[in-house]
């Protein structure tokens, strides 16, 4: 079981930094989405397409992909740095703010959202609805597995 457990971290770390790579060289990139930290903007099964970005091209409310600890997130730029070298951010679900995030873990900057084939430009502005569910979901994990099953239902008919 350990083993099996080390090759499945070694291959996700292997296609994080291809994909990293690829970004860097080309400056798009297309991700798909399995986490719940962006509900309700991001959903899990929707794609990101990315452009990449440095901290001064970054302002707040732009989404953005850093990578951290072997792993991507995308979260949502609450403020910079005096400096602008430095990124606040948090995931619009997540009840708190991540740690600072340094210009050499920013990747990019999400440029659309694709959701059942349609494509949607992210918004540096949420809605008073949007934050009001935001809100919900900073504070309750269940509620956010009921937007998801939700969100999957509707998906499925």
């Amino acid at each position: 079981m350990l083993r099996s457990d080390s090759v499945t971290t070694r291959t996700h770390d292997v296609k994080c930094e291809v994909a990293a790579e690829v970004l860097r060289y080309t400056g798009q990139l297309r991700l798909r989405v399995t986490g719940w930290s962006m509900l309700p903007a991001i959903l899990p099964g929707d794609t990101l397409v990315l452009e990449s970005a440095i901290s001064d091209g970054v302002c707040e409310g732009d989404i953005v992909l850093f990578h951290r600890e072997r792993r991507f997130f995308v979260h949502r730029v609450i403020g910079k740095a005096r400096d602008k070298r430095e990124l606040f951010t948090r995931g619009d679900a997540m009840p708190q703010a991540d740690a600072a995030v340094g210009h050499h873990e920013l990747l990019g900057r999400v440029s659309c959202i694709v959701r059942n084939g349609e494509s949607i430009a992210p918004s540096r502005r949420r809605t008073w609805p949007q934050r009001a569910l935001t809100a919900v979901l900073q504070r309750s994990k269940t509620a956010a597995r009921v937007v998801v099953a939700a969100h999957n239902i509707h998906q499925s008919s």
